[in-house]
């Protein structure tokens, strides 16, 4: 079932681009590059170096500002408008071989899949934004790699095992949505105030 192994290497590594794209661009080029893996459709071209390095540069840089508390919400905010398309177009690619009556939906629902976990992990992080501890800004970045790392790999091996993730993490965020759109509104009031220097804990209180 060829198909099937392309569709779900489509929305798996779009749901791990919504975490981490850069993670996600890295594994698939190297995979390619040294695992003897083919990739359909257009993601073939991510084994070229330059793509390989730069996203790679931005992983390193990512994983740093990541585990900084505030600076990981600000830079999720601004990858919003990075990640969301950067998975529809992931999924895409994966897709591009295929029928246009499969082409559409599933960038469609690549692009839903990255908006959903980039959501889910902007929400936690915010969360954890109120808290007056850093570890759990530590803590948290360590598994949202370890999950787009891993992902990324079911989603290239397993495409069964990565089917049944999606279809969880479809479950959870549903029961999730309404606490991911508080938190988010809290993020973006957070960003507000951190620009008017008011307190990130005044903020919140306000925004619930």
């Amino acid at each position: 079932m060829e198909w099937f192994s392309t569709l779900t290497l489509a929305l798996g590594s779009a749901w791990t681009s919504g975490i981490n794209l850069y993670a996600t661009v890295s594994v698939l080029g190297l995979l390619q590059r040294f695992g003897g893996v083919k990739l359909p459709g257009g993601l073939d071209v991510l084994d070229n170096w330059w793509i390989i390095g730069i996203a790679g540069g931005l992983y390193i840089v990512e994983f740093f500002a990541d585990k900084i508390p505030y600076v990981d919400s600000v830079w999720d905010v601004v990858h919003t408008f990075i990640r969301v398309p950067a998975g529809a177009v992931v999924a895409y690619a994966a897709v591009a071989d295929m029928d246009p009556a499969v082409v559409i939906p599933a960038t469609l629902i690549g692009g839903g899949f990255a908006f959903a976990s980039h959501g889910t992990k902007s929400a936690i992080r915010a969360g954890a934004n109120l808290s007056p501890e850093p570890f759990s800004n530590w803590i948290l970045s360590i598994i949202e790699d370890a999950i787009a790392f891993v992902g990324t790999l079911l989603a290239v091996f397993a495409p069964l095992i990565i089917a049944i993730v999606l279809a969880l993490f479809t479950l959870f965020f549903i029961w999730f949505f309404p606490k991911i759109f508080r938190a988010v509104r809290k993020l973006f009031a957070g960003i507000r105030a951190l620009f008017r220097g008011e307190k990130m804990t005044e903020v919140a209180r306000k925004a619930s």
